[in-house]
């Protein structure tokens, strides 16, 4: 039976060739979401953006607006009211309708779509 120290995961992901490995994977990750978003967009604030830490790589739908459109544009919302303003500074209310998820990062990176209250165990 092989032993395995306790740093040896640590040390293998630091290599030169695994770091530019996750690079190359990042991007052609991040190149398919890209393509995935452009063809949904109608407007709006939202791109991919690839994000380094120490070790992994991390592809991220970013919104640079806070709005949490991202969280809405990869797994969808449920129907919802909300107040707006017009420019005399009347109240109204809105009805922003359901969207499903587009599931941009998780179709690029070749992930299955997890739908909320299922779990598929094979």
């Amino acid at each position: 039976m092989a032993h395995m120290y306790a740093r040896t995961p640590a040390i293998i992901a630091r290599h030169k060739g695994v770091s530019l490995a996750l690079d190359e994977v990042a991007f052609e990750v991040a190149a398919r979401a890209e393509e995935l978003l452009v063809q949904h967009r109608a407007e709006g604030h939202a791109e991919i953006d690839i994000a380094t830490g120490s070790i992994d790589r991390f592809v991220v739908l970013s919104d640079e607006r806070g709005q949490k459109a991202a969280l809405s544009i990869e797994y969808g919302r449920d129907a919802y009211t909300t107040t707006r303003t017009d420019r005399d500074g009347n109240e109204f209310e809105v009805e922003i309708p359901a969207m499903d998820g587009l599931f941009i990062l998780a179709r690029a990176a070749g992930l299955p779509k997890k739908r909320k209250g299922r779990v598929k165990i094979d």
